[in-house]
């Protein structure tokens, strides 16, 4: 299950390139984000453009400011197979999975982080997607998938992540984010080696 609120960015005001001052889910902590449908035209991201296999139909860009930044905390489920007990027993690993892009052959770029943190917010573990460079995405306007995975450290109670769309030049901030999940998976038990009969040792 995906814990990310509104990380695909249907949520909402929006549907243009005009920047909005409320994202449901999410913490507006610098500049203001625009919530831009695929098929808004005017050299944004299209539905045939790389990107997302199953994208709704609007993406984060990060407005007209230098930099913009979104934050939301997520608290882990405490039970079940991924809850606390199992969590501190080192039995839960996370995946952090973004599609992270740019217009162009211009540097404007998405960086999407996620910092585990203990009951106290004193940081465990962090992980960090991006930014997708224009040479990645070979001076084309796209989206590209990053992944991260790692295990849950024990004592983890919540996490936090941070979207920061980042302008490198001109007046529109065209770091492009989408698709943004963290889930949480057992660890596989290793399969015990089955006991030998008999014979010598």
């Amino acid at each position: 299950m995906n814990l990310v609120v509104n990380g695909d960015a249907e949520t909402g005001p929006g549907d243009t390139p005009d920047p909005v001052d409320t994202v449901p889910g999410w913490q507006l902590t610098q500049g203001a984000p625009a919530l831009v449908r695929y098929d808004h035209g005017a050299g944004y991201p299209t539905p045939d453009d790389p990107g997302p296999t199953n994208r709704g139909t609007r993406l984060f860009t990060g407005g007209n400011s230098p930099r913009t930044t979104l934050l939301q905390d997520i608290d882990l489920p405490p039970d079940g197979a991924t809850g606390h007990h199992a969590i501190d027993a080192g039995h839960v690993h996370y995946t952090l999975t973004a599609w992270l892009g740019g217009y162009a052959d211009q540097q404007d770029g998405a960086r999407l982080s996620v910092e585990l943190r203990d009951t106290h917010g004193t940081p465990l573990a962090l992980s960090v997607l991006g930014p997708v460079t224009a040479a990645e995405r070979g001076q084309l306007t796209a989206l590209l998938e990053r992944t991260a995975t790692a295990p849950v450290p024990p004592g983890t109670r919540s996490a936090r992540l941070l979207l920061a769309l980042t302008r490198d030049g001109g007046t529109s901030n065209d770091g492009y984010a989408d698709a943004l999940t963290l889930t949480l998976t057992p660890t596989p038990t290793p399969a015990t080696a089955p006991a030998r009969r008999g014979g010598r040792p």
